[in-house]
């Protein structure tokens, strides 16, 4: 029998791959799974027998009617299958719960169906339409990994794609209700073991409760010894009996025994946040927390977007690591998370455009490597392909450099200004500029001291003013790099064409918007300055001829060159590491005290959990990637702020965490 894992730290993340979908036949509108030789659902009536299992036994409706607390009520479930258990818990929400209520579902699955199976499967219920249609238009390609879709203003789905126990393992959250499903033990008992009833009993809540439509012995002996009480109660149609039950005292989350000073900070609440920066690491943050009820108020010293946001047109891509590694891990969810976030908040795509985006091989070394990552990455075509030259002009639109490149179609451009702007609009953040100058903690939250004099108070603060980040006395161990980056801009000449999707190489090369062909960026570490270069123009140019000289030759003679170019310029901020820093932020000074042991024998963990500003957060270098990091980031600072599972494996959150240069200084004996 596979056995619950360690208790001192969390399994290893699994491959990073896609996953296989069943092999179904459809039986009078009902999918059956040919591998287990099992229904999806009851063919008689299987919206009744989920709101009799799973709703009314977890005793749903009138819990939503009686739920007043300000974080979300969660539920859980193990085997998604057609989301239509799911999808009949939303409807009991939206019948039961008050209107300032919030739901967050969590659902694992190993084998999620394609999305026109997924649609047809759930139009045998009609009535479902409304709550159906939202899910099907940002179903993920079946990836493993936590992918979650916004089925509306207060309704979060996280859907884990892969093995049920391994997933619930790596969930850093917890659980109000459980729904126990998936196919029966007789037919599917590798899903049925102790490991799983193990991490469903550590991912609860006290007096979490569970339903299953199974009364089978290893199910009750499994739950019984993860420390469920379960009872059988009356069964579905020609069920005659099930189990529902409930925990009392869940086991203690020891999985970061290993990590103490990654332990986050315990729940505070908190009805007004401050965020400061306008960019689209704040303005996502803001955005975050206003849709769930807080009060916002984001504070610029200078107007939203003002840096390195504040461009016409930026690329939304990643680079990824030829061998899997968490930052790659953290990107790619962040790429597949903001395309769907861009769809949900603008599907009329005014503010973003999905052209794809091809990462040109301008060498032999960079083609090794990209054909590396190709390997190592078993993803699917909808996500990611490998072409040669003989397809590359095809995709591209016109003649392009190299013999290989890396497409992601469902990578694009954006306009971040505008998208910032649309953030600050959401109801509940309000946009003050001004410059903060120091921050201070008292009895009443955070006072945040102005350069004018004046001052505002706030239960909680972010930090996400990009390079300037540590400026603050809380913050000033927080490595950061500022790296300038020019853009050169020109109306396109009559009779030129540019390129289809995003060109990246040295640099990126967007679509054409309102007429303008956009390329670039400079690159200039510990460089903050922002008045344009003809120089760096030149140098944008001469990027632009080595990935597409068919163009930088047409712009040339037009009688175009530098000199003509217009831009802008601005300063983005990098850690050491080049993953962004998102979470609480530790108190350095206890951490290097607590921590010290690390410098002369890493081995020597201290038990002591990490200590931290309470109430105090950033969201920072992004660099030159933050529409694909920053939305999931603002998700992860919002997420645990507000007490909800997050939207990333807790080791992949871990590695985000801004202490982590805290850490690895001590054990290379360094100094921030």
């Amino acid at each position: 029998m596979t056995q619950p894992p360690g208790p001192f730290c969390f399994p290893p993340l699994p491959a990073l791959t896609a996953l296989t979908p069943p092999e179904l036949c459809w039986e009078n509108g009902a999918p059956h799974s040919q591998a287990f030789d099992d229904v999806y659902f009851s063919r008689e009536d299987g919206r009744a027998e989920t709101e009799h299992v799973f709703i009314h036994a977890n005793r749903l409706p009138e819990r939503f009617a009686n739920w007043h607390k300000a974080r979300a009520f969660v539920v859980g479930e193990t085997g998604f299958g057609t989301g239509l258990n799911m999808l009949c818990a939303w409807a009991c929400f939206e019948r039961h719960a008050p209107a300032a209520a919030r739901l967050h579902l969590i659902s694992t699955e190993k084998y999620p169906l394609p999305r026109q199976a997924l649609s047809k499967a759930l139009s045998a219920w009609p009535t479902l339409e409304d709550y159906a249609q939202p899910l099907c238009t940002q179903w993920p390609d079946a990836v493993s990994g936590i992918h979650r879709l916004h089925l509306s203003e207060r309704v979060t789905l996280d859907l884990h794609f892969g093995d049920t126990a391994e997933r619930l393992s790596l969930l850093d959250g917890q659980i109000d209700a459980w729904f126990l499903d998936g196919f029966a033990p007789s037919k599917n008992s590798e899903m049925w073991q102790p490991s799983l009833f193990h991490a469903m009993a550590a991912r609860s809540r006290p007096g979490a409760t569970f339903a299953t439509f199974t009364c089978a012995g290893v199910v009750k002996r499994g739950l019984k010894a993860a420390g469920f009480r379960w009872q059988k109660v009356p069964g579905f149609g020609r069920k005659r009996e099930m189990l529902a039950g409930h925990i009392d005292s869940p086991p203690p989350d020891t999985r970061r025994c290993d990590t103490p000073w990654f332990t986050p900070p315990p729940p505070q609440p908190a009805k007004h946040v401050a965020v400061i920066g306008a960019g689209i690491a704040g303005s996502s943050v803001a955005s975050a927390l206003a849709r769930r009820g807080v009060a916002v108020t984001v504070v610029d010293k200078t107007s939203p977007a003002a840096g390195g946001s504040g461009n016409h047109q930026g690329a939304l891509y990643v680079k990824l690591a030829a061998e899997t590694n968490a930052q790659s891990r953290v990107y790619l969810s962040g790429l597949m998370y903001s395309r769907r976030w861009l769809e949900w908040l603008d599907p009329a795509r005014t503010l973003w455009g999905e052209s794809g985006v091809l990462q040109l091989a301008l060498s032999e070394k960079e083609a090794q490597r990209q054909r590396r990552f190709f390997a190592n990455h078993p993803l699917p075509a909808s996500l990611l392909t490998l072409y040669t030259r003989g397809k590359l002009e095809h995709i591209a639109g016109l003649p392009v450099a190299g013999e290989q490149g890396l497409f992601y179609p469902q990578a694009g451009w954006v306009r971040p200004k505008a998208l910032c702007d649309r953030l600050l609009a959401t109801s509940g953040v309000d946009y003050q500029q001004g410059e903060v100058i120091q921050l201070r903690r008292g009895d009443n939250g955070w006072q945040l001291l102005m350069a004018s004099g004046d001052r505002l108070v706030a239960d909680q603060v972010v930090i996400a003013n990009a390079h300037q980040a540590n400026g603050f006395a809380q913050t000033r161990a927080l490595p950061l790099q500022p790296v300038r980056g020019q853009v050169s801009s020109v109306p396109l000449p009559a009779g030129v064409t540019g390129p289809t999707p995003v060109i990246c190489a040295g640099g990126y090369v967007p679509p054409v918007l309102d007429g303008i062909l956009t390329f670039g960026a400079s690159f200039v570490p510990n460089s903050a300055t922002t008045e344009l270069s003809t120089e760096e123009h030149q140098r944008n140019l001469d990027e632009l001829r080595q990935s597409l000289p068919a163009l930088a030759d047409a712009l040339e003679s037009t009688g175009l060159s530098a000199e003509d170019f217009e831009g802008r310029a601005a300063v983005r901020a990098a850690s050491p590491d080049k993953s962004p820093y998102a979470g609480p932020v530790p108190d350095a000074n206890a951490w290097q005290a607590d921590y010290a042991v690390l410098g002369k024998d890493a081995t020597r963990v201290p038990t002591q959990v990490g200590q931290h500003h309470p109430g105090l957060w950033v969201s920072t270098a992004h660099g030159s990637r933050g529409l694909a990091s920053a939305p999931l980031c603002a998700e992860v600072i919002a997420s645990r702020l507000c007490d909800e599972p997050l939207p990333l494996e807790a080791p992949l959150a871990d590695h985000l965490h801004p202490g982590r240069r805290i850490i690895s200084a001590l054990i290379r004996r360094q100094t921030l």
